[in-house]
């Protein structure tokens, strides 16, 4: 997980009066010039901070257990032993609800700015170690086109280079808040990253086409529009949002977005190659997807000179947190391999 998942306190002692016979070393600086306060820090604290500031992010046990690993019980006991040490309540929790007290809105307000500060100080470090040394785990919610055009050409070599980085592939085409699925980032087409997320491009546009296969075209005729797909069986695509996808198309000028009919509804990848495959209607996907199956003869393409170019994938996470070693080398790695063009 990212950096600012650490927790740390850290107190400063008032300098005892000149004189005193007990002044410190940093008595030698000049007053307000290089000085460190002295710090203190509770191991017990620390792990009592991070577990404070997972559930106040997430405001879901549950949640805050998968970004930390640890079971939404144990957070749950860890809360309770924190707040009877401190004799204060931070958070407010019900069988439906989780909301911070007064006092832990104010820890998290006194803690967000220099938890940021650490963990970009750490993060300096990373230009000093060994990329073969990085450790930990990073997980990522990604669309299945993403998982097979992207990822997996990619992750043998990953692995070859950072043997330690463990990463944990969550496919869905839902569009889920990565955040709230205990996620380090996701994997989208650029143009439904939300706005308040920092993305990175990882592939050039991509072109969609519609194929069919050989024993389909020849039974049902190939057509010449996309109006023509009104007399056709067409592999219709529910999205991750749980609407029907309007196939869209472009030439010169024009546009046109289409309900097109079907007797079966989609929402995997795979399936709908299957089944176009299998003669059992004209299907709409990203041309990197077909390439295979065209060159050899089992699917054609159809109203090729319609395909439009859609916005390639983007690796988007929050802006607020910091970007965790191995997540920076993956997406480095991709953006190296190229395995879509950029």
């Amino acid at each position: 997980m990212g950096r600012q998942h650490v927790a740390f306190r850290l107190e400063a002692s008032v300098p005892p009066p000149a004189g005193s016979g007990h002044e410190t070393d940093t008595d030698c600086f000049p007053a307000g010039r290089h000085s460190i306060a002295p710090m203190r820090i509770n191991r017990t604290e620390l792990a009592d901070l991070g577990t404070f500031l997972a559930i106040a992010r997430h405001r879901s046990f549950r949640r805050a257990g998968l970004e930390l690993g640890v079971s939404a019980s144990a957070l749950s006991h860890a809360l309770k032993a924190m707040e009877a040490r401190l004799g204060v309540r931070l958070i407010n929790r019900t069988s439906r609800s989780v909301t911070l007290t007064a006092a832990g809105e104010d820890l998290l307000a006194s803690l967000d700015a220099p938890f940021a500060a650490i963990g970009s100080a750490l993060d300096v470090l990373d230009q000093h170690r060994d990329p073969t040394a990085a450790t930990g785990r990073i997980r990522l919610n990604v669309l299945e086109h993403a998982s097979t055009l992207l990822l997996a050409p990619v992750l043998p070599l990953f692995h070859a280079r950072h043997p330690q980085v463990e990463i944990d592939v969550r496919v869905s085409n839902d569009l889920l808040d990565v955040v709230d699925a205990g996620a380090d980032a996701g994997i989208r087409y650029g143009g439904t990253v939300p706005q308040d997320m920092v993305a990175q491009r990882l592939s050039a546009d991509l072109r969609w086409v519609v194929v069919g296969a050989p024993t389909y075209l020849d039974r049902q005729g190939t057509p010449d529009h996309p109006r023509d797909l009104a007399a056709h069986r067409c592999l219709r695509i529910r999205l991750g949002d749980d609407r029907l996808y309007r196939w869209e198309f472009e030439r010169a000028d024009e546009q046109i977005a289409l309900d097109v009919p079907g007797a079966v509804t989609i929402d995997n990848t795979q399936f709908g190659l299957s089944l176009a495959l299998a003669g059992g209607g004209l299907a709409y996907l990203p041309q990197p997807c077909v390439e295979p199956s065209v060159a050899r003869g089992e699917l054609r393409v159809v109203l090729a000179d319609w395909g439009p170019i859609g916005p390639g994938f983007h690796i988007y996470y929050p802006g607020r947190r910091q970007l965790p070693t191995g997540l920076r080398l993956l997406t480095d790695l991709i953006r190296e391999v190229k395995p879509l063009g950029l």
